[in-house]
């Protein structure tokens, strides 16, 4: 299963960072393929690639403020949730979306 998404805070610097590498880290522990686009204070890092996202099987936005982009992923489950969620409980949201599509 592949999963692609965006971490972003609304300083943009330490949130944005500790869900990204939290839900990278829990994708691995689930085998499940995790890439993640950081929007932070530094403008985007990691920025994800057309191949990453058409090879998608749902995009995962967690943040607390508007991400830039969204565009890029029409026609793919899209799963919003704040980036509090990407920090606290990463495995447990990886799960949920796993169940939900099936995989």
């Amino acid at each position: 299963m592949n999963i692609v998404g965006i971490t972003s805070c609304t300083v943009g610097i330490a949130h944005t960072y500790m869900a990204r590498e939290r839900l990278i880290a829990a994708g691995k522990k689930l085998d499940i393929n995790v890439k993640i686009e950081a929007q932070g204070s530094a403008g985007v890092e990691y920025q994800l690639t057309d191949e990453e996202i058409q090879n998608a099987d749902a995009v995962l936005i967690a943040s607390d403020v508007v991400v830039a982009g969204k565009d890029r992923f029409k026609g793919k489950p899209l799963i919003e949730v704040p980036v509090s969620m990407g920090i606290k409980s990463p495995e447990n949201l990886l799960t949920q979306i796993k169940t939900k599509l099936g995989k």
